[in-house]
């Protein structure tokens, strides 16, 4: 595996997962540089405070000639507006930053399986067509669609729902059953810290000589129903348990691409990655 001392990587977007990549990127060794529209200070990495709505807020990007790029940012609202401005507009604005850029190996776009608007209990995987159900899915594919503009490789990158510290959601349902949704839906997920270690495993390949698939979905070996989920947490907190109603939509998703890579899941199921939580102490009494 190539080191990463002499690699640059440019994050763009340091939120909660951006700033686990970063963090994953130090230990091994990589240059890693990433802009975040509010000023926040991350040992060991270059911040620089820019809007990618913004270009002329950006002008500082040409001059740091990437190898990677890492573009990982969240819309602000669940508005189409907010999407088309972060992910579209935001994504053209970086990419016009880089076409200058002769070290630039590979591009990665972190996008979600909200492209998959289907609702079907049959597995699905990167060879199923994405039809989107919202304005969501519709503005991630478009950003996808941006990727095959470049002249350097790209990747995008479908996660689930992504859960992990600070991330409590179903914890924090599990606790009030009242709460739980009417609907017994199929969902994925996949651990923060998985999908920091994925994105950083590609870089790795990716400077070590391999071309990563145009399209990975990023997501734990489990698909499974809200309330299996909701039932086993419950159980873990001392709570009872509630009558399981009858699968009714939502998707199930393969993650055999990405395994099919080598990479290895630190939290294969909710059960581990659940666990790893309650054991933690990450538990809150409240529910938000």
């Amino acid at each position: 595996m190539a080191s990463g001392a002499a690699n640059k990587v440019l994050i763009i977007g340091c939120g909660d997962l951006g700033t686990a990549v970063a963090q994953q990127l130090l230990q091994s060794g990589f240059q890693t540089i990433a802009v975040r529209r509010s000023a926040v200070v991350i040992d060991g990495v270059l911040m620089i405070q820019a809007d990618v709505t913004q270009p002329d807020t950006l002008e500082s990007l040409p001059a740091i000639q990437p190898e990677i790029v890492v573009y990982c940012v969240a819309a602000e609202a669940q508005m189409d507006a907010a999407y088309k401005a972060a992910y579209v507009d935001g994504l053209r604005h970086v990419l016009a930053t880089q076409i200058n850029n002769s070290n630039l190996q590979h591009v990665f776009f972190v996008s979600s399986t909200r492209v998959y608007g289907q609702s079907t209990a049959t597995l699905l995987d990167e060879s199923i067509l994405a039809i989107p159900a919202d304005f969501g899915g519709e503005r991630l594919l478009e950003a996808e669609a941006l990727l095959q503009s470049l002249t350097c490789p790209a990747t995008a990158l479908r996660l689930s729902g992504i859960y992990g510290p600070g991330r409590l959601r179903m914890i924090n349902l599990a606790q009030s059953p009242g709460r739980w949704p009417h609907q017994n839906s199929w969902s994925n997920r996949i651990h923060r810290d998985d999908a920091a270690a994925f994105i950083v495993f590609l870089i790795q390949q990716v400077l070590a000589g391999d071309t990563p698939r145009p399209c990975y979905i990023v997501t734990d070996s489990q698909p499974v129903t809200q309330y299996e989920v909701l039932n086993w947490i419950a159980a873990k907190l001392g709570k009872a348990p509630q009558t399981i109603p009858a699968a009714a939509g939502g998707k199930r998703l393969s993650n055999q691409a990405m395994l099919a890579t080598g990479f290895q899941l630190q939290y294969p199921t909710y059960q581990a990655g659940y666990q790893a939580l309650l054991s933690n102490d990450l538990t809150v009494n409240t529910i938000s």
